[in-house]
């Protein structure tokens, strides 16, 4: 199977909190992508959203894109007002040829809750399950039939955090909702990625590759740190770079026969962590261990095995 290496612009400039990289210009995460080895990117708060403008800033630095990131309200909304809110997120997707969406449900506040104690999050009841399921399979069947399909994000900070949280979103919904894997927020949230991935390998359709700095991840869970407050202290890195083993997640995921983008989202303070140094550190870690595993790497050069 073969698989491209994208990134996420976070590793130069966090939209959530401006200081990280705020007064980064687009045109150098772009450049710095291109340079890094990537083929992708996935959206950030300075990429323009009209079609015709974004596939120009792209092509400009030949670079495709991957996927976008979207706040989600489908615990709150009915499914046809959640649908109407995402429209013109997925038609600016399918119209730059990304075929995911990666969708985040923030239900109760996420943005408000990133400066909060982790242990203070929303949490959907059990005798909730069963509905949600039915609203978030039917919401991702009409984005599938608009051309573009659900990659669910777990979060940290949001009613799908946990690895028994996402053993309850996959038993709940259909198969039209995929699961975007993300080793970071698995670890973070006390989960192990490699048992979940073994669980729920068929229907992963999306990749976030981060690693965890595993002394920063008990402080932070000892201190019962915010989410943010973790992320300045640099609990998140690139892969190969951590504690988590990439060799067997990227082998689950060559042998259930996985095909698509292996993103790195790495997000950091990028005055601790050089934002180019460690894409590419990323891209080079990441692309010999998904050889390793079995995959094929498209390159600009072609496919390294």
């Amino acid at each position: 199977m073969s698989v491209k290496i994208g990134i996420n612009p976070i590793t130069w400039t966090n939209d959530d909190v401006p200081e990280l990289g705020g007064d980064t210009p687009l045109e150098t995460c772009l450049s710095e992508i291109r340079a890094a080895g990537y083929l992708g990117t996935e959206l950030g708060g300075k990429y323009p959203r009209e079609s015709q403008a974004l596939a120009a800033v792209l092509r400009q630095y030949e670079l495709e894109l991957v996927s976008g990131w979207w706040d989600g309200r489908i615990f709150e909304r009915e499914v046809e007002a959640e649908f109407a809110a995402i429209l013109p997120h997925l038609t600016l997707l399918r119209n730059l040829g990304a075929s995911v969406v990666v969708y985040a449900d923030t239900s109760q506040g996420r943005h408000d809750g990133i400066w909060q104690p982790i242990s203070n999050r929303p949490r959907l009841p059990a005798d909730e399950w069963a509905r949600y399921g039915m609203k978030l399979t039917a919401l991702a069947e009409k984005m599938a039939e608009f051309g573009v399909v659900m990659a669910f994000h777990h979060h940290m900070g949001t009613i799908v955090e946990t690895d028994e949280e996402v053993d309850l979103l996959m038993t709940n919904t259909g198969a039209a909702v995929g699961l975007l894997f993300d080793s970071g927020h698995c670890r973070f949230s006390g989960g192990d990625p490699v048992q979940m991935l073994r669980r729920h390998a068929a229907r992963v359709n999306h990749v976030h590759c981060k690693d965890v700095r595993p002394q920063i991840l008990r402080n932070a869970r000892d201190r019962d740190a915010s989410f943010m407050d973790a992320v300045m202290a640099g609990i998140f890195t690139v892969p190969g770079d951590g504690s988590i083993d990439y060799g067997a997640i990227l082998s689950h995921l060559q042998e259930a026969g996985y095909s698509g983008w292996l993103v790195v989202e790495a997000e950091q303070d990028p005055k601790k962590a050089h934002p180019l140094t460690y894409a590419r550190m990323g891209y080079e870690n990441l692309s010999a261990l998904a050889g390793r595993a079995g995959f094929d790497v498209v390159t600009r050069e072609g496919v390294a095995g």
